[in-house]
């Protein structure tokens, strides 16, 4: 038989969660006392005792998993503090209120001391005035209203057993607060608005400060992100590669970042209007990789299948066939469903017709044909799971868990150490839905 071992940090979790359970049951004793004492009957029909013990087991039954999971998230977790880049203001590299912008800095150790991982937040786009004034009111545009302390998990964990390549790294979440993957450098402010467009001087700005802290020293480095972040990763990859020092080995990683230029199911170009939208107000055009812009307009450069065949850095592409993004804003946006017939689909993919499952699947040829299209260097990879989900990198769940996403019984955790330290092929394509079990596919609420 196996030998059973309890670390120190789970013993007092158990111990923890025990006490929970046994403080709600005695909240209920004395709720039971309390209702016994208003109605002046020392037994009653609205809670008997027998009603007691089995609404006391069930709640039980239910609340306890709930309690030792959000203990054991405490105490696993570790709170990385919020960093200003205040010398960016300066140089105008600003959020879109004009607020520095902003960081969180877990230093390395250990082995990997001179090993760094910047990883870029995301978060959608602002195409025009009113919704880039509105994302001035939370952290999508000000660093004045972002969280002080964060938890890092997943591929920014530092546990070896759940971030066994890149626990001990260097690692940096970047905040997102410009609107345009950090592409965006408008010299006038409109004082009427108090935008700022400086989401290239930004990423800069960020990059500049992280070398003056030991970046320059790398020998191994990472550019990674997630949706809007993993657009920018892409974008700004041969960017990022040409700021650190010849000898460092550097690679990028996007998740969830993938867009393709795909017509709606009305037949609209969406979100090639869109993306222009955006180019256009923010000034993207001199932040996007020439080797594109010198063949395309620079709306076109927005989409990464007309990016990534260009790159000279190596990437990994992390991406859901289905992502849930892009089912719900590229494939079946509101404006293309006026009678609102994908919005159950759109909640879960368990929710959608054999019809609408078929167009999906449409939606995922394309995608893949797209994708092969751009991974023609040896150098670069891919791990494209069968779920609907979107971001799977920084959640530890679908980073690294015993129950995580797999393909060819691969984790993306895995695929993505391979894939860096050439350990293995690293392109990993998945089989069609509902093939893949291991899915955790997204489901979202009726709002």
């Amino acid at each position: 038989m196996n030998e059973i071992r309890v670390s120190p940090t789970k013993t007092i979790v158990l111990v923890c969660c025990a006490s929970c359970v046994l403080a709600i049951l005695c909240l209920l004793l004395r709720l039971k006392k309390k209702q016994a004492q208003l109605t002046g009957f020392r037994h009653f029909d609205f809670l008997s005792h027998s009603t007691f013990r089995m609404a006391s087991a069930r709640i039980g039954q239910w609340l306890s998993p709930l309690v030792c999971l959000l203990i054991l998230l405490k105490a696993e977790s570790h709170p990385v503090e919020l960093t200003l880049v205040q010398s960016a203001v300066a140089k105008g590299a600003v959020c879109l209120d004009g607020s520095p912008p902003a960081y969180h800095f877990d230093k390395g150790f250990g082995a990997g001391i001179n090993n760094w991982l910047v990883h870029i937040e995301g978060g959608g786009w602002c195409k025009d005035v009113e919704s880039c004034i509105e994302r001035t009111k939370n952290f999508r545009g000000s660093s004045k209203h972002m969280e002080k302390t964060i938890s890092f998990s997943g591929v920014l964990g530092k546990k070896e057993t759940l971030n066994p390549d890149f626990y001990n790294w260097n690692r940096i979440k970047v905040r997102y607060c410009d609107g345009s993957s950090f592409t965006g450098d408008v010299e006038a402010v409109n004082p009427a608005t108090n935008l700022h467009f400086r989401g290239g001087r930004v990423f800069r700005a960020v990059i500049d400060d992280l070398l003056a802290k030991g970046m320059t020293n790398a020998k191994n480095a990472l550019l990674s992100g997630c949706s809007a972040g993993g657009l920018a990763s892409i974008l700004q990859c041969d960017n990022f590669r040409s700021l650190l020092p010849a000898g460092t080995n550097v690679k990028c990683l996007a998740d969830a970042g993938y867009f393709i230029n795909a017509k709606s199911i009305s037949g609209s170009q969406q979100i090639e209007a869109f993306y222009s939208q955006v180019v256009a107000l923010h000034g993207s055009a001199k932040h996007l990789p020439a080797s594109c812009t010198s063949k395309l307009g620079p709306g076109l450069c927005f989409f990464p299948q007309n990016v990534v065949p260009t790159l000279r850095t190596p990437i990994f592409l992390v991406n859901a066939a289905y992502d849930s993004w892009q089912i719900k804003n590229i494939l079946a946006p509101s404006a293309a469903d006026p009678k609102g017939s994908w919005k159950s689909c759109k909640m879960g993919i368990k929710n959608c017709s054999p019809a609408q499952i078929q167009t999906m699947q449409d939606y995922r040829t394309t995608f893949l044909s797209v994708l092969n299209g751009g991974l023609t260097s040896p150098s670069h990879g891919a791990f494209i799971d069968s779920c609907y989900a979107h971001c799977q990198i920084g959640t530890q769940e679908t980073w690294l868990a015993a129950d995580s996403p797999v393909v060819g019984k691969t984790t993306i955790a895995k695929a993505v150490g391979d894939w860096y330290y050439n350990r293995s092929p690293s392109k990993k394509i998945d089989c069609p839905y509902p093939c893949n079990p291991t899915c955790k596919n997204k489901e979202f609420g009726s709002s």
